[in-house]
């Protein structure tokens, strides 16, 4: 029975003597082995932990030698096996959740004398190839590199498949629960799967420079809602991101450069923690009035088809105002949960991509909207220039859902 994960092992001996241990864990292969003393009928399991540069490995005894777990991080990969005999801490990380449940139960029934139903391993050195299973890295930026008799290593956290001519993803990739960065870079990519989303622990993904022409629902609503820090679309065909892509609250970084964008999407103003966003040569005409709400630190929009503020504002009231209209409104106001179980599916989108009143309310199909200039240091710190005239402005469409938010506001549309 075997464990890939990283180790530390902490002497409690050492704070006596003055000294501390250096906090930093390596990859290893812990085995729990049976052992047969002389004049023992019966195996005894031990630990035994192997790395990379101590194949040959240490081993621990188990029966009646485990003063104390500490599993509250468990589901996180991570838990401490307490030894009385040598007085040292076992510190596990970086491990499959599921896999170290099961371990752990195995080392406590060692603890106990009880019998294992698991098999077994022998005290023998690692292999080599042991370890490419706990493998964090990897990074192949040539075709002739990429691996198709072999899996990838199910430890890593870092994947890097750049120049590798692929025109999907790998399903094997999606299978690799501990990984936090995927570079899929300059390829041939045109379209992403859904099952991105089920990769729960992924910060940054990278898919600069290759086919898409879309970033899915699917993926806006999946678990990288929480996780996503970084992504790159840079150098692809996209026109347009979802609404729904404002729910990636988590990003910090984007980079949309040399696309084919026609406008952000309209709640952009809700990716409070974004810091870093760069669109430059795309063919944005203005910027949404929600995007005013942002506070970056850097900001490169150079090389848009910014078109100029409309004299006029568009005039689209109703009066009265329409039943649905009504419903939207208050539905949005009061923030009542809805999703297509409750109400249909058509329904569920209109409400998805209501407008933003500068007043803060919302409106559906009855507004005004207006046009006016922004300089682009309201909202971020460094500002690459807009064009090459030296500019850092951009037009912003603003909506209104009365006249007299519009009214109230005129000033600022002059």
């Amino acid at each position: 029975m075997k464990l890939h994960c990283e180790v530390e092992v902490v002497s409690r001996q050492l704070p006596a003597l003055g000294m501390r241990n250096r906090g930093k864990g390596v990859r290893a292969v812990l085995s729990l082995c049976q052992q047969t003393a002389r004049g023992q009928p019966r195996a005894r399991a031990c630990l035994f932990i192997s790395t990379l540069k101590d194949k040959r490995g240490t081993r621990y005894e188990l029966k009646e030698n485990i003063e104390q777990f500490f599993t509250k991080f468990v589901d996180e990969g991570k838990a401490t096996v307490r030894l009385k005999e040598p007085p040292v801490d076992i510190c596990l990380s970086k491990a499959n959740s599921s896999s170290l449940k099961s371990f752990l139960s195995a080392l406590r029934l060692a603890h106990r004398g009880c019998d294992i139903e698991a098999p077994l391993s022998t005290f023998a050195p690692v292999k080599t190839s042991e370890f490419e299973k706990c493998k964090t890295k990897m990074v192949i930026t040539s075709k002739k590199d990429y691996p198709l008799s072999r899996n990838f290593p199910p430890s890593l956290e870092h994947l890097q498949t750049s120049y590798c001519g692929l025109i999907r993803i790998d399903t094997r990739m999606l299978s690799l629960r501990n990984l936090r960065k995927l570079d899929l870079s300059h390829n041939h990519i045109k379209k992403l799967p859904a099952t991105i989303g089920d990769l729960v622990h992924l910060q940054e993904l990278n898919l600069n420079d290759n086919h898409l022409e879309s970033f899915s629902v699917a993926l806006c609503q999946s678990t990288l809602q929480t996780s996503l820090r970084s992504l790159d679309l840079s150098k692809n065909k996209i026109k347009a991101l979802p609404v729904q892509f404002c729910q990636l609250r988590e990003l910090t970084d984007l980079k949309l450069d040399d696309n084919e964008l026609i406008r952000f999407p309209f709640k952009m103003g809700q990716l409070t923690n974004l810091r870093f966003l760069s669109a430059a040569r795309n063919k944005l005409p203005f910027l949404p009035s929600e995007f005013k709400n942002l506070s970056l630190e850097y900001l490169d929009l150079f090389g848009n088809t910014f078109e100029q503020p409309k004299v006029l504002p568009v005039i689209m009231l109703q009066t009265p105002l329409s039943l649905l209209e009504s419903s939207a409104r208050a539905i949005l106001y009061n923030r009542i949960p809805y999703g297509s179980p409750i109400i249909p599916l058509h329904l569920c989108q209109d409400l998805d991509t209501a407008k933003t009143c500068v007043c803060g309310r919302f409106c559906l199909n009855s507004f005004i909207q207006g046009t006016t200039t922004m300089n682009l240091h309201s909202v971020a710190h460094t500002v690459v220039l807009v064009d090459n005239m030296g500019g850092t402005e951009a037009p912003v469409i603003s909506y209104f859902c009365s006249l007299t938010c519009y009214v109230n506001c005129c000033d600022m549309l002059k």
